[in-house]
């Protein structure tokens, strides 16, 4: 089993890659984990910090290489809307019940989710099922105090 110690945000081209690693939106979100790659290659990630993993970004391994991270695809709802100002509406009331979206000018994609779609639909929207990569927003707070009482923005190491 190798370690990975770091991660290298896309592009990385300088480290040979020896294996890629598919993982889900969620996925993508660690801190110590152990891996299987493609090929077999097994990781143990053992970062300091939780990191959130983007499509293309590579693990350093110890000793040398580094593995490909790529976006599994997902089931998802691709929400379309009437107009501009429909879309931001219905970004709105997603984004009210916190759920993670992937927005794009022209839709919105989130996790399969019944209640959600009924909803949507009753408001207008579009909904129909995709299976893609999720990308979804990264929030813009931490979830811990830095003492001070405020909000730092998020970092994505």
């Amino acid at each position: 089993m190798r370690r990975a110690l770091s991660h290298l945000p896309a592009p990385h081209g300088q480290v040979p890659v020896v294996d890629t690693i598919t993982l889900a939106h969620d996925e993508r979100r660690l801190r110590r984990k152990l891996l299987t790659g493609a090929k077999g290659t097994e990781i143990m990630v053992d970062f300091p910090t939780t990191t959130t993993l983007d499509h293309g970004d590579a693990l350093l391994l110890e000793g040398g290489g580094a593995v490909e991270i790529a976006a599994a695809s997902e089931l998802l709802y691709e929400i379309r809307a009437q107009d501009g100002g429909h879309l931001l509406r219905l970004a709105w009331h997603i984004g009210n019940r916190h759920t993670p979206a992937q927005l794009e000018p022209d839709r919105i994609l989130i996790r399969r989710d019944h209640v959600l779609k009924t909803m949507l639909e009753g408001l207008g929207a579009t909904v129909a099922n995709v299976s893609e990569p999720f990308f979804a927003e990264h929030g813009a707070y931490h979830a811990h105090s830095h003492g001070d009482g405020g909000h730092a923005l998020l970092n994505r190491n």
